[in-house]
């Protein structure tokens, strides 16, 4: 896949495989359409955190694309740090391999998608523009994929210390009704 001008590392791929899931039941007629706009510098992208804008001008049209990534969990950050030496400058896809191998995924989950084009669906034309634009970019820099997903933003510390920070999100299904708003009667 070296030839690829999108996903040529492992780092990458990951983005791209966003763009083109490996289970698909038919042929996604706006991936070309997709890549032409992110080859060709259609696709502008500003990223702040874990959140990534991107406008898109098309002739006339002109879209907004929003992304949030989802960071990733304290136990996954620790790992991956006691695998990657401190102080690496540059990520490679041996060191991909081996946060795979150590079972540990840094493949992107997202927890916001939305477009301002009329099209209202995860899988518009920008959005998956702003996939291929987002993989071009974590080609030349594979730091970003783990710094979209709070990598660095995050202590490295050990899951159940008293410095690990509290979690952003508490799930519906961690809370208990019968006790959320006091004793049960």
């Amino acid at each position: 896949m070296a030839d690829n001008e999108f996903g040529y590392t492992k780092w990458g791929r990951d983005w791209v495989r966003l763009a083109e899931p490996l289970r698909v039941t038919k042929p996604e007629s706006l991936l070309p359409r997709a890549r032409l706009i992110a080859r060709n510098g259609g696709v502008q992208t500003e990223i702040e955190g874990a959140t990534v804008r991107a406008r898109i001008h098309r002739g006339a049209q002109a879209s907004v694309t929003y992304l949030e990534v989802a960071p990733l969990p304290a136990a996954t950050i620790v790992a991956i740090a006691a695998l990657i030496p401190p102080g690496t400058i540059q990520l490679d896809d041996e060191q991909h391999a081996a946060l795979t191998a150590a079972d540990l995924t840094v493949i992107p989950r997202l927890t916001a998608i939305d477009c301002s084009c009329p099209a209202r669906t995860e899988r518009c034309l920008h959005v998956l523009a702003t996939y291929y634009d987002l993989a071009r970019r974590v080609d030349e820099n594979p730091w970003l994929a783990l710094d979209l997903q709070a990598y660095r933003s995050t202590p490295h510390v050990a899951v159940n210390s008293p410095d690990a920070p509290p979690p952003r999100w508490t799930p519906l299904d961690a809370l208990d009704p019968a006790t959320y708003f006091g004793s049960a009667h």
